[in-house]
């Protein structure tokens, strides 16, 4: 009976390993190129979305009007947006478990540096949104680390590179309008 007892515990645990290990292989190919870590000094492959399309650079067409920071999230993009529609700055972010509902949101806090939902010390945190209790916003690890997403931890943290995080930090000041676009 003993025998019988530690081969099924052995099978369970194989079975979640490999369950883990498959799910952070799943996380891994959808962290944006931009977002993977490099070596100093490597250029940025263009970016890619999870799916493996290029992600568009143009600005969302009925993404909102004057100065706004523009979220898409089918393409894991940001906008940052001048009067005129003048795009300031564009770049691939990775999401978070939570995302969103599509609309129009306002920058209602930020942080210089945090710990995130996953432990990970963050900076330039600028929070818009909140889903169920779970608090949306932007941020930069400052290991410079994507996020690995686990699907069954709600998380509102939408991972940018430090440089990204920086410019963020800079534009989206208090009030400022986000617009979530599909």
């Amino acid at each position: 009976m003993a025998g019988t007892s530690s081969m099924i515990v052995a099978g369970l645990t194989a079975t979640a390993l490999a369950t883990v290990g498959y799910l952070g292989h799943r996380a891994a190919d959808t962290v944006p190129p931009d977002l993977r870590h490099r070596s100093a000094g490597s250029p940025a492959p263009a970016p890619t979305s999870p799916r493996g399309d290029t992600r568009p650079t143009a600005l969302p067409p009925r993404s909102g009007l004057g100065q706004r920071v523009v979220y898409s999230l089918r393409h894991d993009r940001v906008w940052l947006v001048d009067r005129g529609d003048r795009v300031r700055r564009t770049f691939g972010v990775s999401p978070s478990t939570v995302d969103p509902a599509p609309g129009t949101y306002r920058v209602t806090s930020r942080s210089g540096s945090v710990t995130g939902s996953d432990g990970v010390p963050v900076e330039h945190v600028v929070r818009f949104a909140a889903v169920d209790g779970t608090v949306i916003g932007f941020s930069a690890a400052v290991d410079g680390s994507a996020p690995v997403l686990d699907p069954r931890e709600r998380t509102g943290g939408i991972r940018e590179t430090r440089a990204d995080g920086a410019a963020m930090w800079k534009f989206a000041t208090i009030g400022r309008a986000v617009v979530v676009v599909p």
